[in-house]
């Protein structure tokens, strides 16, 4: 009895770590944009219904999205030091189970964006493309963390097409905001990486950037901003929004400069401030909507 209890907490632990459910870092900043377009898509009302299904949707096709990851780097990821010790590296998880958890998660996706109307759906098949592609598009072209950016913000019109039935301006300007940061906190990802990708032939921006990578990610961040500013304009937003944003602009600049010597435990520090950066946008949607309440 206790071997096989053994036995099935190693299993869980392992199911974990190739979900990357220990790590909730990835699930918050998926989830911030996700937040972002509830909000502004239900004007600061939205339906519970729908916040609940997209926040558990969230959950499962980013655990799916690290689960054929991982399948597709289960030759390569042993070569690099952060990764080298995944379950499906050390054999704690078999190439077969990874499947099976993948197709499992696609299909608890399935039934959940079953529950919304038929444009979602529809919005729903991109990201199943986006997310199953991702894992090669370190090994096609250099600009993998562009293809990440799209694939974490696609839920933003399928949030809007779910919530409204369509896809206005506003929903296009804030996935372009969520696009311009990913590609930015995905770089300092990447830059913890750069050393050994360049040992296996793996591709992104952070080497792609070169010695110009802190400079690009500070543009990166300023144009995101911008997207946002654009967005309270149209929107008309009062100016406690724009207060929030400068307070998300002055932590940007914090993130860029604590990665400044580039060693791998800085740039990871620097990447998981992200979730400072998701949450002030946030307070500011809150801010906008809770004033034009009153």
């Amino acid at each position: 009895m206790r071997s096989n209890f053994a036995f099935l907490r190693q299993k869980m632990i392992a199911y974990s770590e190739l979900t990357r459910l220990n790590r909730p870092i990835g699930i918050l900043l998926l989830l911030w944009p996700t937040y972002w377009a509830l909000w502004v898509a239900g004007a600061g009302q939205p339906q519970w219904a729908i916040f609940i299904i997209f926040t558990f949707g969230v959950v499962v096709m980013r655990s799916a999205g690290c689960v054929i990851n991982d399948y597709a780097d289960r030759k390569v990821d042993g070569f690099v030091t952060r990764t080298q010790h995944r379950p499906l590296i050390t054999g704690a998880v078999k190439p077969k189970e990874a499947l099976v958890v993948f197709f499992g998660l696609l299909l608890v996706a399935f039934v959940l964006v079953m529950q919304l109307n038929g444009f979602t759906i529809a919005l729903s098949l991109v990201a199943v493309f986006l997310a199953v592609t991702y894992p090669l598009g370190k090994r096609w072209h250099q600009l993998p963390q562009l293809q990440l950016g799209l694939a974490f913000g696609w839920g933003i019109p399928m949030v809007f097409a779910a919530q409204t039935d369509s896809v206005p301006l506003v929903a296009w300007i804030l996935f372009a905001a969520n696009l311009l940061w990913t590609i930015a906190y995905d770089t300092l990802y990447a830059m913890a990486d750069r050393a050994d990708d360049l040992k296996i032939g793996v591709k992104s921006t952070a080497i792609l950037f070169g010695r110009f990578d802190l400079l690009i990610v500070s543009l990166l961040y300023a144009a995101a901003l911008a997207c946002l500013g654009a967005l309270g304009w149209v929107s008309h937003y009062p100016a406690g929004y724009y207060l929030v944003l400068t307070l998300a602009g002055v932590l940007a600049v914090f993130i860029v400069r604590g990665a400044i010597t580039r060693t791998p435990s800085v740039c990871m520090q620097a990447f998981k401030r992200n979730n400072g950066f998701g949450a002030l946008i946030m307070l500011a949607l809150i801010v906008a909507q809770c004033s034009n309440l009153f």
